[in-house]
């Protein structure tokens, strides 16, 4: 096994001085991260485990980790200390494509992609005209991505504007890292959905100007997909993404193969589907494409080169059928894309992404390419914080990085419990976890250094 790297050690101070009498926050437990890329190394190489770890929470952020025996001595006075036995602590899941409007038609029967968008989705993203309705989707999907452990996600709001400003507010509210956009749509859209280039520009540069950077929230240029949007309105796409620094994009691709048909119809000066973005200037770094399964080779090298990110939604395209994507290709190490988990509800069947590793391995196995637990777990943190370019801040439990953290159990369960005693590693408690489990398996979920979420509890 590779050597792990350790921890920069923090000196201990003797005293706090007057500014520092707040109460500092210790987790004792089993804490897991990495320190490599489980699909550039032997996963087993990559994983870093303490098995009585002690971690240091101050100001939001993660100042020490180690192991509990060589930290402890060096309590600050004050500290307050949560115990998390027979638990994991990980870095809080990072969802990279879900769509909050689409909560209440989950679990909505039949159909494919472009006719469950007509039948369930334009229906009830037309009712976020109300901003009162908007208001209570977004507190309900919050909390329950906090439930499931999630404390980052790219998410499309609708094409109104206040469904943007009510998500953001809530977000604000809970302190979370979020990214999130107005949905683009000037054409083949319900009346009530439509925008215009114009108008679609200008409503998305204010919310830019009144969100992007405000505490932990973060902007994303959101033009639905190619069949939605007039390549006028994928060109002013491109233009809003230089009018601040580092703001998102994210739109779908290449998600079922009538869908590519149609854009092949709609842009037939186009070589590929993902030509039709790159042409508007949409391909580049912090650019997130959903789904991404019927891509060819060209296409995987043009987003390695510029850096781009797919969301792989495993559960969503299983449920609508459009395909089995590709995780090995993308991830060849001679021209390795960045790749995140989604749970793309309301196609998606989870906001767990403990469900939606299981999925991803399933349909690695389809794929004949089988997903190492350490590799599932990675996409769902450190790797889709690379996905989204936020590797510098959140993905990882390790010193200086944001207190954003899961902490996982076999739940209250009686099987699962009596199935994980039986687990031999940290590596099988992970397959365990991903293939039986879900939101159950979350006992707690900190936000920036404070337990938002705990099992049995209310939320605020």
């Amino acid at each position: 096994m590779l050597p792990c790297a350790t921890d920069g050690f923090v000196a201990p101070r003797t005293g706090l001085s007057v500014a520092m009498s707040f109460v500092q926050k210790v987790l004792r437990g089993r804490i897991v991260t990495f320190c490599g890329n489980p699909f550039e190394l032997p996963p087993s190489a990559c994983l870093k485990v303490e098995e009585d770890g002690f971690l240091l929470v101050h100001e939001g952020k993660i100042v020490q980790v180690g192991a509990w025996s060589e930290r402890s001595q060096y309590l600050p006075e004050n500290a307050d200390i949560i115990h998390y036995e027979n638990a994991l602590i990980s870095s809080g899941f990072v969802d990279t494509h879900v769509h909050y409007p689409q909560l209440p038609v989950i679990a909505s029967y039949g159909e494919q992609l472009l006719e469950w968008l007509t039948r369930y989705v334009f229906p009830v993203e037309a009712s976020f005209a109300d901003e009162a309705m908007a208001s209570s989707i977004a507190r309900r999907f919050l909390r329950e991505l906090l439930r499931a452990g999630t404390t980052t996600a790219a998410v499309y709001c609708t094409v109104h504007p206040q469904s943007v400003d009510a998500f953001f507010a809530e977000s604000m509210r809970l302190n979370t890292r979020m990214i999130a956009g107005k949905v683009l749509m000037d054409r083949n859209a319900p009346e009530n959905l439509r925008d215009t280039v114009r108008t679609g520009y200008d409503q998305s540069a204010e919310l830019i100007r009144r969100w992007h950077g405000k505490g932990r929230q973060s902007y994303a240029v959101t033009p639905r997909f190619a069949i939605t949007s007039t390549p006028e309105q994928l060109e002013a796409a491109g233009d809003l993404l230089d009018i601040a620094p580092n703001v998102f994009m994210q739109t779908h691709l290449a998600e079922n193969r009538e869908e590519v048909r149609a854009v092949q119809q709609l842009f037939p000066a186009s070589r590929s589907y993902l030509d039709v973005y790159d042409r508007a200037g949409l391909v580049r770094r912090r650019s997130v494409f959903g789904h991404a399964i019927h891509v060819d080779e060209p296409d995987l090298c043009r987003c390695h080169a510029s850096g781009a990110a797919f969301a792989h939604c495993p559960t969503s395209n299983l449920f609508l059928g459009s395909g089995a994507f590709r995780l090995a290709d993308a991830k060849d190490p001679r021209r390795p894309v960045h790749v995140g988990l989604g749970t793309d509800i309301g196609a998606g069947t989870s906001l767990s992404l403990l469900k939606t590793m299981g999925e991803a391995y399933k349909i690695s196995q389809m794929n004949h390419k089988p997903l190492h637990p350490v590799q599932a777990l990675w996409l769902a943190t450190r790797g889709g914080a690379e996905a989204l370019a936020l590797e510098d801040r959140i993905g990882s439990v390790t010193a200086g990085m944001e207190a954003d953290l899961c902490i996982l159990d076999a739940g209250e369960g009686e099987f699962l419990q009596w199935r994980m005693e039986r687990c031999q590693s940290v590596e099988d408690m992970l397959f365990v976890l991903m293939t039986l489990g879900d939101e159950r398996c979350v006992r707690a979920t900190w936000v920036a250094g404070e337990c938002v979420y705990e099992r049995g509890s209310d939320m605020t």
